[in-house]
């Protein structure tokens, strides 16, 4: 059986986090109503609430982001219209890496062994020159691998090598990608 009791009783979180929640859950406003253009300031927000963000980064306003802190943005990369980065976990995105739109990068789960199902925050990793085509999934503890394709509403719950092209649910390689 399982045991909600056990979970809702559960401290997932540290008090600095909840704090860290609420402070975030006030200041996504201006996050999310700054103008499509405004790369800069978001990059300045995110940096302020513990995210690591490189040079050149565009997230675009209507980003869902759950827990900046956990976020690692490098150089170059991109995170696209209404892309949800569930950060429970970590999530690091490569350099020049592109998550497009819809996308959702869930860095958290449950452990289904356990009766209490305690929360289990695995890391995302996302290599350089990969990119997330719209809508597709990609699930806690998955690693993409450098220049990989990930289909438009793939689910991807295993890890990629790299330079490989995945598509469907479940995610198949159906390709290789060319290095130029």
């Amino acid at each position: 059986m399982i045991d909600v009791a056990a979970n809702r009783l559960a401290h997932k979180w540290s008090r600095r986090e909840q704090v860290a929640r609420i402070l975030w859950a006030l200041a996504y406003p201006a996050f999310r109503l700054s103008p499509r253009i405004r790369w800069g300031w978001r990059r300045w927000l995110l940096c302020r609430f513990g995210a690591t963000v490189g040079a050149q980064v565009h997230v675009y306003p209507s980003v869902r982001i759950t827990m900046p802190w956990n976020l690692t943005l490098s150089p170059g990369c991109a995170v696209g219209d209404r892309a949800i980065l569930y950060a429970l976990g970590p999530i690091s995105i490569g350099a020049r890496a592109t998550i497009s739109q819809g996308a959702h990068l869930c860095a958290g789960t449950h452990d289904h062994t356990r009766a209490d199902r305690p929360l289990l925050k695995r890391p995302i990793t996302i290599a350089p020159d990969s990119w997330i085509a719209a809508e597709a999934f990609i699930g806690p503890g998955v690693e993409i691998g450098p220049r990989s394709i990930i289909g438009a509403r793939a689910v991807v719950m295993k890890s990629v090598g790299p330079g490989l092209i995945l598509a469907g649910n479940p995610a198949c390689q159906i390709g290789t990608a060319t290095e130029e």
